[in-house]
């Protein structure tokens, strides 16, 4: 019902605001354009604006359409009887130019719109109009929310992509009523460096793809600093396109010499693999990838970015998932930037945007339920000394009044993986603590926070997802500071660090909570503008193309 209302209401604005629309002189009658755009839409009657669009059989651009049309009372919009308008030649020249946002012309209708471009009768005229806004409808929901097929294909894993509830009355209101409709489109992108840089990345891949793609390395041999093989000199090739190779110095053409091995290593940390200058299966293999294929990836990842919300924050913590990498940007700028831990394969890290409202230092770790049923309960049953060693304690239960147990009172071989859900296990604050010595919460239904640890010698591996779940951090303390130094400009790292030695647990409220946003980005530039190429962990990228690329109606 409150849908309804809501939908009335704007049918009601809309009306009243037509008469303050820019308005066009017809040398041929108003009933005959009337006429001709109820013939294009003759299928879809007034009686269903309002009613819910996912009872309809129809698609849902021909639902956009016959609310907007009814609701404009069957006026042409981008045509007059001389052809197109100045706005709607905005609008096509818009759409023609989409695949620099790695989005298809001809999903937005861009031939039909040229074949009718220079029509002359009412009847072409009042087609051209549907079409441009068909297409322009459509174009302004995909960037600012993201294409649909993704969300049909598989709802629940990218649940994020389309809006159900797009409003194209509201939306083409605004487009309309906007005093430069080309600038308006254009704003329409997520404006932050991550899509725009991925923009300028897709554009020179395309660039290199135009002038034939880079060679393929054809060499099978595990090749090490020193050696000499014949495919050398197509090695430096490839990574002279790729622009990890910029050496001009004299070569010997077959020498693996120090300069390329120093432009391998460069394109192993790109492509997150072990930076050690050896060339064997996994480098080669990303040596070996298409041109077109990271084209792809780049396009997903562009993707991905207008799922979200377009203005990620002035300030705010960006944890990149498939990246394995945290940055703190401030006014667009990256401030901060350090290496992760994520969840592994069982365990995914969510994709979601919170805020994080505080700090906690010498934290307790509440071991959940899974943790304590799969992980501790077997290692309890085979030694009771099991929890005192790892410095746990035990609690009746996970309410406030719980009272704490001795484990050793307890016989754990009898106490089933039903029943050790109902104790609560908390690991006190020291250097033993899972959680380290700090922890960044933001309150979330899937109980996920920041945080640090003692395994530090897990983020020197290429591929880092080892946790549960929650994000480890690799410089906990400059996140802290990072934070706090929005909050209270009294917090520097000796500060930070007197509240870590007194290894008393001590809570943070900060005065001014920050933006986190958790991605899955497979394609990311760094500060400093250098492109990388992250591992599909989760396989999404995967399931991502196959909606995108290979499902044309939905």
């Amino acid at each position: 019902m409150k849908k309804q209302n809501r939908i009335w209401h704007l049918h009601i604005f809309i009306l009243t605001t037509i008469a303050l629309l820019p308005t066009f002189v017809f040398s041929a009658n108003t009933t005959q354009f009337k006429t001709e755009l109820l013939k294009e839409i003759t299928n879809y009657p007034e009686e269903l604006l309002g009613l819910e669009w996912c009872q309809l059989q129809v698609t849902r651009q021909e639902q956009w359409i016959c609310t907007v049309y009814h609701n404009l009372e069957m006026q042409p919009i981008w045509v007059n009887t001389n052809g197109p308008t100045e706005q709607g030649k905005r609008i096509y020249s818009t759409l023609e130019k989409v695949t620099s946002d790695g989005l298809t012309p001809e999903d937005y209708g861009v031939s039909k719109i040229t074949a009718l471009w220079e029509s002359k009768t009412v009847a072409q005229l009042a087609k051209l109009d549907i079409a441009i806004t068909t297409g322009l409808l459509g174009y302004i929901h995909d960037m600012q929310e993201g294409r649909f097929a993704p969300k049909f294909k598989n709802p629940e894993l990218f649940d994020q992509a389309g809006n159900l509830v797009f409003n194209p009355i509201e939306s083409l209101f605004e487009a309309r009523t906007s005093s430069d409709i080309g600038q308006y489109l254009v704003s329409l992108a997520p404006a932050h460096q991550h899509y725009r840089a991925l923009k300028k990345e897709l554009k020179h891949h395309r660039n290199i793809a135009d002038n034939g793609g880079w060679p393929v390395f054809p060499s099978s041999a595990t090749l090490r600093s020193g050696d000499t093989n014949n495919a050398i000199p197509t090695l430096r090739q490839l990574l002279s396109k790729t622009g990890d190779y910029l050496t001009t110095t004299t070569i010997t053409p077959n020498l693996y010499d120090d300069e390329l091995v120093a432009a391998v290593k460069q394109f192993q940390g790109r492509h997150h693999l072990k930076v050690d200058g050896i060339i064997g299966n996994n480098t080669r293999r990303s040596l070996n990838t298409p041109v077109e294929k990271r084209i792809q990836q780049i396009i997903l990842n562009m993707e991905r970015w207008r799922w979200m919300k377009h203005d990620l924050g002035s300030k705010y913590v960006l944890v990149d998932i498939a990246g394995f990498n945290l940055q703190g940007v401030v006014d667009d700028s990256s401030q901060l930037e350090m290496r992760v831990i994520v969840g592994t394969l069982h365990h995914e890290t969510p994709i979601f945007s919170d805020t994080i409202k505080y700090i906690e230092f010498n934290p307790f770790w509440n071991i959940t339920p899974g943790i304590a049923r799969n992980e501790m309960l077997p290692d309890l049953r085979k030694d009771n000394n099991y929890l005192s060693s790892k410095h746990i304690k035990l609690f009746s239960n996970w309410k406030s009044d719980g009272e704490e147990l001795d484990p050793l009172t307890i016989n754990w071989n009898e106490i089933s993986r039903k029943q050790i859900s109902r104790f609560k296990l908390r690991q006190e604050p020291g250097p033993w603590n899972a959680l380290g010595v700090v922890k960044f919460v933001f309150p979330n239904k899937y109980s996920v926070y920041l945080h640090d640890t003692p395994g530090q010698n897990l983020f020197e591996e290429a591929n880092r997802a080892f946790s549960h779940g929650c994000i480890r951090l690799n410089k906990p303390q400059q996140l802290a500071q990072f934070l706090l130094g929005f909050n209270d400009a009294g917090w520097t790292d000796e500060t930070i660090q007197r509240v870590i030695e007194n290894k008393k647990r001590k809570v943070i409220k900060l005065k001014e909570p920050i933006p986190v946003h958790l991605v899955y980005q497979t394609a990311w530039v760094n500060k400093n503008g250098v492109l990388h190429f992250s591992k599909d962990i989760y396989g999404r990228d995967k399931k991502l193309t196959e909606a995108l690329f290979e499902i044309e109606e939905y």
